[in-house]
């Protein structure tokens, strides 16, 4: 082979890949090349309402954790955009989620390895290399890249209710797709927000506040036990730390998925603050006995789906009543989460990773693919680790920590350090 032999190949630049991307770019004997089919670095654009902030700290940006003297800090972006007063003015420890997006676009437009609108289709393996097929978007070319090693951080994707997934349209969406929606969604007779984490209430709340103007009625309905808060203890927070990755995976496989199913409210709740924002509104309409056309009802799973005319009944199990009910909506959107995909471009390489008895990947600590064949290539995965490695898998506060040890890995030495002791409780019980 002639063309340039890449050390490691990034698939996807969402903010996991483009933090492994801005801590690899000091590192000149590792040649690094990170691929994106969207032409621009975009994170969670049909949730980028206007005054939500991400969940964590200003600090888990994509290299204060692992590097805080990194030109890519958030804090060096203030700087650099003449914002570092007015922030330091603001006194908030959460930051906007557009301000965060808007961070990482200003970081990936410099850094040389990041390449945008390259779709990637195809991935195999022989002679020593990953060859990984492209098709670039721009030129409507064939690219064909070569690299020792590969990192997938192609994210999640949305997950709809079977029952719904044939009825997908501009009236029945994810909440990932509010944004592209919403004007017009505002002018149905009747909406439903199906779900009960962040997502959900940050649009539930969205569309509260516009309620009066358009006489829409409005629904809040899940099937979990009740709209709480996400755990966000001080101790508890410990649970999103090296220390407790590794406690977690020294877990059988059995005890792992055991332990995930009691942890929702670890990653999946909502803020005190958006709660407190929805109350107040809900209470401030309903001074002087008001009607409020809305309605909050916990404990309900959808079961099925039909159309009638221009609009949806949606057949409903109570979880703890055992009654079967309907409900009409014109609109649904779905903040019903997500989950990890696996990429359909590895098909060439699938017979190459191993498999748990879930179709899982297997995971080692050191976030490397277990691999069938015992080759001198290595494949790691971003934010797919879920099972292995807890609940700190899609945070961005672990995000760093995760690129260390796989930079590490990479280049069989200590780049940047994993210190082995970051909180103050102990998980297990010491050898």
């Amino acid at each position: 082979m002639t063309e340039t032999i890449f050390d490691v190949i990034g698939v996807g630049i969402g903010p996991f890949n483009l933090g492994l991307a801005a801590l690899l770019e000091p590192i000149s004997d590792i040649k690094a090349l990170f691929l994106e089919q969207k032409p621009c670095f975009q994170w969670h654009p049909g949730l980028l309402l206007e005054g939500a902030t991400i969940q964590v700290p200003f600090l888990a940006d994509l290299v204060t954790m692992a590097d805080p003297s990194s030109r890519f800090s958030f804090l060096n972006y203030l700087k650099v955009q003449s914002r570092l007063y007015h922030f330091y003015f603001l006194e908030h420890f959460h930051i906007l989620r557009q301000e965060y997006n808007h961070y990482c676009q200003w970081v990936a437009e410099q850094l040389n390895s990041c390449r945008f609108s390259q779709r990637v289709e195809a991935i195999t393996w022989q002679d020593g290399y990953f060859e990984v097929k492209v098709f670039d978007l721009n030129s409507q070319t064939k690219i064909a890249y070569h690299s020792r090693n590969l990192v997938l951080g192609v994210g999640s994707v949305p997950r709809v209710p079977s029952c719904l997934e044939s009825w997908l349209s501009d009236t029945v969406f994810h909440s990932a797709n509010f944004l592209h929606y919403r004007d017009r969604c505002r002018h149905h007779e009747s909406i439903t927000v199906i779900g009960s984490g962040q997502s959900a209430a940050e649009v539930f709340y969205d569309l509260l506040q516009t309620q009066e103007m358009y006489g829409y009625r409005l629904n809040w309905h899940t099937r979990a036990p009740g709209f709480f808060p996400m755990e966000y203890s001080k101790l508890g927070l410990e649970h999103f730390s090296p220390d407790y990755i590794r406690y977690f995976y020294s877990l059988p496989s059995y005890r792992r998925d055991q332990v995930l199913a009691q942890q929702n409210l670890l990653y999946k709740g909502i803020s005190f603050s958006t709660i407190a924002d929805i109350y107040d509104l809900l209470y401030q309409r309903s001074i002087a006995g008001n009607k409020l056309h809305v309605q909050l009802l916990p404990l309900v799973e959808l079961k099925e789906v039909e159309k009638i005319e221009n609009q949806y009944r949606l057949g409903y199990r109570h979880v703890e009543q055992d009654e079967h009910f309907s409900h009409n909506a014109h609109c649904i959107i779905l903040a019903t989460g997500y989950h990890h995909a696996i990429p359909e471009c590895i098909a060439g390489i699938r017979s190459l990773i191993q498999w748990d008895e879930q179709e899982r990947y297997r995971v080692n600590l050191n976030y490397r693919l277990e691999l069938t064949q015992a080759i001198p290539n290595q494949i790691f995965v971003q934010n797919g680790e879920l099972h292995t490695h807890g609940v700190g898998a899609p945070d961005l506060g672990l995000g760093a920590y995760r690129n260390s040890v796989i930079i590490n890995t990479l280049t069989g030495k200590t780049v940047y350090s994993t210190d082995q002791r970051n909180v103050f409780q102990e998980f297990g019980i010491a050898a």
